[in-house]
């Protein structure tokens, strides 16, 4: 086990140099927005935009050769040395650290209650299936995976902040830092988000966990529970959650970087959240190579990290599986 740890490790630190590597070979191949940015200011306030376009290069390092470059990103990546966003005024570092609270804040519940309430939906539908209420829940999720993000967010904000003006249509910042992070109102503009990520988050748990929740319902040791009377509590619970655990466990990272990057995107613009979905748009569009960079690094260093915990999870979960002979 220690063996296959350890080669997990060193592959995590070749695989996060690749993903580095073919992101900066994106970013070096682009037009560059921010040094066009940078002449048309110049041109309107009457400077030479050949002098600004040298100046640009000359700060940005753009002077120098992309061999250069590259390998001075590499050892500040190595080196926590993460530079200077033009996007965000300040260091890549202290930007990633005010950022990831705004996300951190409506992500962290919606992993936490879509994973139990899809929990246990699975399980109760594979308990009672095909009745009324294994159909409502099999509605509710389909429904929920079906829906776009984008299209529920629009809508609830028309019906529940336009129509009926009961809760905030945008997040306004200032109220976390004034009133603080667990207050009424910075909890009420935070409903909508949560509502919407939380939608099509639990509905995939639901029909997941009841799909392996009804393959191992009939297995032999459920259905010898079941004969000595196991109650319903500690039959679904100890026996088939249980072992369900082991393949539902291996979407936890996936849906964990979903939602904190991926499905943050959409939302974060929507709703106007100042958190890691934004900020990252906003970096590739400007193309801020430090932080665009910076955000690839611990994307892939979450998610590979994230698989090599699953996978000693599933030693813990099951004994039966053994890493040491691999």
């Amino acid at each position: 086990m220690k063996w296959y740890i350890a080669k997990r490790l060193a592959f995590t630190l070749f695989a996060t140099w690749i993903a580095l590597t073919v992101t900066f070979g994106l970013i070096t191949a682009s037009p560059n927005q921010a040094q066009m940015k940078s002449m048309m200011s110049c041109a309107a306030t009457g400077d030479n935009p050949e002098e600004c376009k040298e100046r640009f290069r000359e700060q940005h390092n753009l002077d120098q050769s992309a061999t250069e470059r590259y390998k001075n990103y590499m050892i500040n990546m190595a080196t926590l040395n993460w530079g200077w966003s033009d996007s965000r005024s300040q260091y890549v570092i202290p930007a990633l650290l005010d950022a990831w609270k705004y996300t951190a804040q409506y992500a962290i519940p919606v992993l936490v209650i879509s994973t139990v309430i899809g929990y246990a939906l699975g399980l109760y539908s594979a308990y009672k299936p095909y009745t009324l209420s294994d159909y409502a829940g099999s509605f509710v999720a389909f429904f929920g995976i079906s829906i776009p993000n984008f299209w529920f967010a629009i809508i609830l904000i028309m019906l529940l902040g336009v129509r009926f003006e009961s809760l905030p249509v945008y997040y306004q910042s200032g109220i976390p830092q004034q009133q603080g992070w667990f207050s009424i109102a910075n909890i009420k503009q935070l409903l909508l988000p949560i509502t919407v990520l939380l939608t099509a988050s639990f509905a995939f748990q639901t029909r997941y966990s009841r799909a392996q929740a009804l393959e191992q319902m009939n297995q032999e040791f459920v259905k010898v529970a079941k004969a000595k009377g196991a109650s319903h509590y500690r039959l679904m619970v100890w026996h088939v959650l249980r072992m369900a655990a082991v393949p539902l466990s291996t979407s936890f990272v996936g849906r964990m970087l979903g939602i904190f990057f991926a499905g943050s995107v959409v939302i974060e613009q929507i709703f106007s959240i100042p958190g890691l979905g934004f900020m990252m748009y906003t970096a590739i569009v400007e193309q801020d190579t430090a932080l665009v960079l910076a955000m690839t690094l611990i994307t892939v260093f979450l998610a590979i990290i994230g698989n090599l915990l699953e996978d000693i999870a599933y030693v813990l979960l099951d004994p039966r599986i053994d890493y040491g002979g691999r």
